[in-house]
């Protein structure tokens, strides 16, 4: 039997619309309640956002000290563009405004684009972010109609490889450093092809060596743990 207190790395098929610290706090409840747990140290390696899904990597115990280097690993994110519309928030978090029409785009041109979206990046994070603007959250600000002044960060695209092309939408695997936003590359891609995108689907396949195809849902899991509470007692 896992024990949890002393450390585990717990992998979990994220849902959409869940925050990464749902997860989490959904985690501490379930064993405060049913393993008696009055302290446990409970967090997470790498953010998804409320409208990704997939890999989220959370760790108990003395394994929370492995968290900063389980984030700095490589990232894998399969995931659908939009091509010929823009969002404030690069997602579709915020309203759709559609810009010019793509479907005179060629595939070649896609791929090109891409291209040059890969390596090293000076890359601005989206104003909808979690990124801290004199202690405010960048998101906070944006909400409350403020236009953050948002800091280029050196990130790194190992790959951007179209999967798919069925216009206005873009399927796409990228392989990417710690702290790379898809979202503003959505933005990027757009940019470059001057009709504009923003990503509509976003799951992360990867982190490291830690994989999506062994992660488990959420429900499972707490299922999972209900039922070693209670071969435990």
């Amino acid at each position: 039997m896992a024990d949890y207190q002393a450390g585990e790395v717990i992998l979990i098929d994220k849902p959409l619309k869940w925050t990464s610290f749902d997860v989490v706090n959904k985690l501490k409840w379930t064993f405060k309640k049913h393993f008696g747990y009055k302290k446990i140290k409970v967090g997470h390696a790498g953010t998804l956002d409320p409208l990704a899904s997939g890999l989220l990597i959370v760790c108990t115990g003395k394994k929370t000290k492995s968290i900063a280097e389980i984030q700095n690993q490589k990232k894998v994110y399969t995931g659908r563009f939009e091509l010929g519309a823009v969002t404030p928030s690069y997602d579709l978090e915020t309203e759709v405004e559609a810009k010019a029409d793509p479907t005179h785009l060629k595939e070649n041109e896609l791929h090109e684009a891409a291209a040059k979206l890969t390596g090293e990046l000076e890359q601005v994070p989206p104003i909808f972010s979690a990124k801290k603007i004199k202690g405010k959250r960048a998101y906070d600000l944006a909400r409350d109609g403020q236009k953050p002044k948002m800091q280029p960060k050196t990130v790194f695209v190992h790959s951007f490889e179209i999967v798919k092309v069925d216009l206005p939408e873009v399927y796409f695997k990228i392989e990417c450093s710690k702290g790379t936003y898809i979202r503003s590359l959505a933005h990027d891609f757009g940019e470059l092809l001057e009709v504009g995108a923003y990503l509509k689907r976003l799951r992360r396949e990867a982190i490291g060596n830690y994989h999506l195809k062994e992660a488990t849902s959420i429900d499972a899991l707490v299922s999972e743990l209900q039922e070693q509470a209670a071969e435990k007692t």
